[in-house]
């Protein structure tokens, strides 16, 4: 529900104006003078659409547009102004001003008015929001293992909430499409989801990037800037490679997480934030802290409610709906008609450890669907060569010989399955290529699920 600043010093006046807004489901704060309005508007009072009448005691509408512009230059301030003062309304909008009414106000044309500048407002958000939205297309949440299901599970219980939510896990394994799904699934999804990778920006840069700045504060801040915070108001904000920021961005996003309020860069003024806070690290944070790389109180500030996001190795039971989810819909983002996969190409793609997990597994699928042109994705197409399987334990402790044996059983399974390619099926040449008797290959097949 929007909220709408109406000033006007007239009781009968602003009474009006305020049943008419209110009557159409916006909720209105009325004032009576101009210097209020400006306290209020430079308090932080949060509103959607400033009305204001030009002629006003303590302060005029030029300075409630002033004011208005100075805390969020994507406020909407429509002036009310009598037949004399059209040319200075005129002026205003030059200034900043989104539209002007004559008085006596027509209720019918203010309704209209109104609406038309909320949406205009919302329009310029979203394209201040235009690199976020770039990642909307990303795909479900796919797959049905054990360890998927008790994940969506917990996804589901904690998006009911404002708690703060901890997304661990591997590179790759799609922190951020749980963080989505937890904004989607929440009470905020009305709002923003605003994404940031605090590895991505340097560290002198996040700052802004994180809470803004005021016109003048560094060299090149030719314009005051809203900061992700601001633009998350009342919505998700999620902070991806959480452990990166340095010590200094650390302790102020201590603050808002404590208090709910900061100041841009360069600013005094105090910014109050309702805003649900999502963080991502794929490097344990707690082994951060012991190393005094990340504060011990922020680290239990975001960690109130930990998701551990599963390796797609330990869950090799998803990759199979995992790639028909992008073989069906990977040809309409690269304009191709949809394209086969051999059976061969699929039995790699299921030995393959992934150590890149899921990105690894899109990325790969796409490459190989422009080499393919036209036909069948083979085994060629996907360009998987043996790696070095990942020896990361699966979120729980293990011993050196439970890592190296489990390397061991997914490298080997990958070089049976690449044996197999090479020799294009034939067991005879494959078992020779890797100086084994028959006998042994097809124990070995058997043993890993490959024979059939």
């Amino acid at each position: 529900m929007a909220t709408i600043l109406v000033v006007e010093d007239k009781d009968s006046l602003r009474s009006m104006l305020e049943q008419t807004l209110q009557s159409e489901g916006w909720s209105v704060i009325g004032l009576s003078n101009g210097a209020a309005a400006v306290e209020k508007l430079r308090a932080g009072e949060k509103a959607d659409l400033v009305l204001t009448d030009w002629r006003l005691p303590g302060a005029d509408g030029l300075a409630v547009l002033d004011a208005a512009r100075a805390v969020d230059p994507t406020l909407p301030v429509i002036m009310m102004t009598a037949f004399g003062t059209i040319e200075a309304a005129v002026d205003a909008m030059k200034r900043g001003a989104e539209d002007f009414i004559t008085k006596p106000v027509d209720p019918d044309l203010l309704r209209i008015l109104v609406a038309r500048a909320i949406e205009r407002r919302a329009g310029r958000r979203e394209s201040l929001l235009f690199a976020e939205a770039q990642s909307k297309s990303l795909p479900p949440i796919v797959g049905e293992s054990a360890a998927m299901r008790s994940v969506k599970a917990e996804v589901e219980r904690v998006a009911a909430t404002d708690a703060t939510v901890l997304l661990e896990g591997e590179s790759g394994t799609g922190k951020e499409l749980f963080a989505r799904a937890i904004h989607a699934l929440s009470a905020r999804r009305p709002r923003a989801f605003v994404a940031i990778n605090c590895a991505a920006i340097p560290d002198t840069l996040l700052e802004s990037e994180l809470f803004g700045h005021e016109r003048g504060a560094f060299t090149g801040a030719s314009a005051r800037r809203l900061g992700k915070f601001e633009l998350a108001d009342g919505g998700t904000i999620f902070l991806d490679e959480i452990g990166e920021l340095s010590p200094t961005t650390q302790g102020k996003l201590l603050r808002v997480l404590q208090e709910r309020s900061f100041h841009r860069v360069g600013g005094t003024t105090s910014i109050q934030v309702d805003v649900r806070i999502l963080a991502a690290s794929n490097r344990p944070l707690d082994r951060l802290v012991k190393e005094g790389r990340f504060r011990e109180d922020l680290y239990y500030r975001v960690r109130v409610f930990p998701i551990w996001i599963p390796a797609l190795r330990d869950r090799a039971e998803d990759i199979d709906p995992l790639v028909d989810w992008y073989l069906e819909h990977l040809p309409q983002e690269l304009k191709k008609k949809p394209i086969p996969l051999s059976a061969s190409a699929r039995e790699m793609l299921r030995s393959y450890p992934w150590p890149g997990n899921v990105r690894e597994l899109r990325n790969c699928l796409e490459r190989a669907m422009i080499l393919a042109a036209d036909g069948a994705i083979e085994s060629r197409h996907l360009r998987l060569f043996p790696e070095a399987p990942s020896i990361e334990p699966a979120g729980k402790e293990e011993t050196l010989e439970q890592v190296r044996e489990r390397g061991a059983r997914a490298a080997e399974r990958m070089w049976l399955a690449r044996a197999l390619e090479r020799a294009q099926g034939d067991r005879t040449a494959a078992a020779q290529a890797l100086g084994l008797s028959p006998r042994r290959f097809e124990a070995k097949l058997k043993e890993h699920a490959l024979d059939g």
